[in-house]
């Protein structure tokens, strides 16, 4: 008998939990991210340099270039509101450029990594450096932008005075990484050639997935908790919608990439060629916060923390934040810890 109530009343759990389950997918009628206000002021190929709106004027005088990375979009940066590392940024102060790669097609294929540091990224700072009447700027980096640019402030070293690199891949020699590991036996001219010159952006979603199996069921744990609360459940699609939207990647910077850096580590090493020059990290001498994760799967702080002792730079500080990959930038205390940090260093720096 007493089996049977509690049956009765499991069913009638469920049944209210579909109901208000029900009710809160009605009230969803749109996933909107990166909604902080800004302006295109650039435009190049597929790139697009945006401009954040700001009501009142910058209180620093040096503006900073946001270089993220040609795997997923910005948009992490600026997912909701209430966990926009952007917001973050407008708010301390700073005026904030951001590159916007756009979406490769197959005309695109054979961009090089020359071409995206000697080319868009060049071009941005100098658009920059004379929108403002700057002989040097800031960039703010993020994970793959990160390496690229450390190899630009290397390369140009009168352009950028402070650097702030996030989740940095640098020393590719580590094994704490599977990402790593696995590298080091892939053909990627075969890879390349076997997807006609575009690299799906889905199939490297899908290497990402395989890095963590178990994060399928915690999504779908995820997704049952949120059910019932419309706001967890935006949190939770903005998310997915971020990772849906993976542009594919050139063929040709991602073989270089892969080859030159994942397989053979030419930049510790002082063997990476860019447009036909050297890149001697030592030549970089902006100013530098290198920050990592301590629980990053994808970059592990041992391909991270190296940097510091490989640059030129006098000033330099090596800053571990307690999280994940992702966390850095989208969790709670990234909004009241991460971010306070890297206006802080800069405003010191100003």
């Amino acid at each position: 008998m007493d089996s049977n109530i509690n049956t009765l009343k499991d069913l009638a759990n469920l049944t209210q939990k579909v109901i208000k389950s029900y009710e809160t997918l009605s009230h969803v009628k749109d996933v909107d991210i990166a909604t902080t206000p800004k302006t295109a002021v650039y435009n190049e190929d597929k790139l697009t340099l945006y401009k954040y709106d700001r009501d009142t004027p910058a209180t620093y005088k040096t503006p900073v270039l946001i270089v993220y990375a040609l795997v997923n979009t910005y948009k992490m940066l600026d997912i909701q509101p209430d966990r926009s590392y952007i917001k973050n940024l407008l708010d301390a102060g700073l005026e904030v450029y951001l590159i916007d790669w756009g979406f490769p097609t197959r005309s695109d294929r054979f961009l090089s990594i020359d071409d995206y540091v000697n080319g868009y990224i060049n071009n941005c700072v100098d658009f920059i450096r004379k929108k403002n009447r700057l002989e040097k700027i800031n960039i703010l980096s993020i994970c793959q932008g990160g390496t690229l640019s450390v190899i630009y402030s290397s390369l140009y070293p009168n352009k950028i005075k402070n650097l702030v690199t996030h989740v940095t891949p640098i020393d590719f020699s580590t094994n704490d990484g599977l990402l790593f590991k696995w590298s080091r036996d892939m053909d990627f001219d075969k890879l390349v050639e076997a997807n006609h010159g575009l690299i799906p952006g889905d199939f490297l979603n899908q290497g990402f997935d395989m890095l963590k199996p178990m994060m399928k069921a915690q999504k779908q744990q995820a997704l049952n908790n949120s059910l019932e609360d419309e706001t967890k459940l935006l949190s939770f699609l903005r998310m997915e919608k971020w990772i849906a939207e993976s542009p594919d990647q050139a063929g040709e910077c991602f073989r270089q990439f892969m080859k030159d850096l994942y397989q053979q580590n030419k930049l510790v090493k002082g063997e990476l060629e860019v447009g036909g020059k050297k890149v001697n990290l030592k030549n970089l001498t902006a100013n530098l916060l290198n920050i990592y994760a301590t629980e990053d799967h994808l970059v592990p702080p041992a391909a991270t923390t190296p940097l510091n002792n490989l640059v030129g730079s006098t000033d330099k500080e090596l800053y571990g934040f307690k999280g994940g990959h992702i966390g850095v930038f989208v969790g709670s205390k990234s909004q009241k810890e991460l971010a306070p940090a890297v206006t802080q260093w800069l405003k010191k720096r100003d």
